[in-house]
């Protein structure tokens, strides 16, 4: 009996992997075959101009955005127990592969925690927010001043608008401090806060060194893309508007697989006030999103296909 109820286990584990990697190329192919605003023949006519040491740079930049995120994982881990890199990089592939059609990513979550023993499970799920929030607090960071920046030349929001989001913003800090111990079910913001103080010092301040390196990168990548496909706009402006795209698109609830449509969608709107082409904005975030999430998916499934849950050990 308890052979069998363990062989219906493994039966189910299966189906449970052939469906999230059936679901991720599918949602893959899906977007990529069905966006009729890819021209891909101006693609082509552009990318026979590129030369390798352009594709190199590309690549590279590609490589070391997922990079640092392992090296962040490996980081905060290290709080629990040391994990080696190669480790490190199957959990983060195959978590990313996971939460590909999970809203906000959110199956990232629930993936990595598979990978240590249960009672580890919330403290695993916590790391992996605090190595999420510290990104979306940087795109929020740069994300402000960039398009306060973008703001100067092109009035995106009115001076009134800006006032009131800073009114709005500090009424919001001022009632985090004052209520900072106001707990809903046993959660509050205090306790959130000495959570996060436990971990060692040295562990946040290289998890903050290795974010800032990341949006750095990837920033930069699609500054890159977008000198490669002739744009000639000044790097300050250009750099704010890429601040900004990505400020605004993670503030909106989205699928990983949908990421570059919500991401080009906020982009086209920016670059065609610089006066870009819709169809390069498009393609330069369709091919961010190729290459930072569809290929490291594409690894991340045959460590999907191994992955064996330490719950059932």
């Amino acid at each position: 009996m308890i052979a069998s109820a363990r062989k219906a286990k493994q039966y189910w584990i299966a189906l449970a992997k052939v469906l999230v990697l059936a679901g991720a190329f599918y949602y893959i192919w899906n977007s990529l075959a069905n966006n009729d605003k890819l021209d891909w023949q101006q693609f082509m006519e552009k990318f026979g101009n590129w030369t390798s040491p352009s594709i190199a740079l590309v690549l590279s930049l590609s490589f070391a955005n997922r990079f640092l995120e392992i090296l962040k994982w490996q980081n905060l881990v290290s709080d629990i127990r040391p994990i080696s890199l190669s480790e490190s990089t199957k959990q983060v592939l195959a978590a990313l592969t996971a939460g590909l059609f999970t809203p906000n990513g959110i199956g990232e979550y629930g993936a990595k925690a598979l990978y240590f023993e249960k009672p580890l499970a919330k403290k695993i799920v916590f790391l992996n927010l605090i190595c999420n929030g510290i990104q979306m607090l940087l795109s929020v960071i740069f994300g402000v001043f960039g398009l306060l920046y973008f703001n100067v030349y092109f009035e995106v929001i009115t001076g009134r608008s800006v006032l009131l989001l800073f009114g709005f913003v500090s009424l919001l800090l001022m009632a985090l401090f004052f209520f900072r111990k106001f707990a809903i079910r046993g959660f509050s913001v205090e306790k959130l806060v000495r959570k996060i103080n436990v971990l060692p010092r040295k562990i946040h301040r290289k998890n903050v060194a290795l974010a800032i390196c990341r949006y750095l990168v990837f920033s930069h990548q699609y500054f890159v893309l977008f000198r490669l496909f002739d744009v000639d706009l000044p790097y300050p402006i250009l750099m704010s508007a890429i601040t900004a795209t990505y400020f605004l698109a993670s503030a909106l609830p989205t699928f990983q697989f949908l990421d570059f449509a919500v991401k080009g969608g906020v982009a086209v709107y920016f670059f065609r006030l610089l006066g870009v082409n819709e169809w390069i904005t498009v393609f330069i975030s369709t091919l961010m999103w190729f290459l930072n999430v569809v290929l490291p998916v594409g690894i991340g499934s045959f460590y999907v296909l191994k992955f064996k849950s330490k719950w059932s050990q």
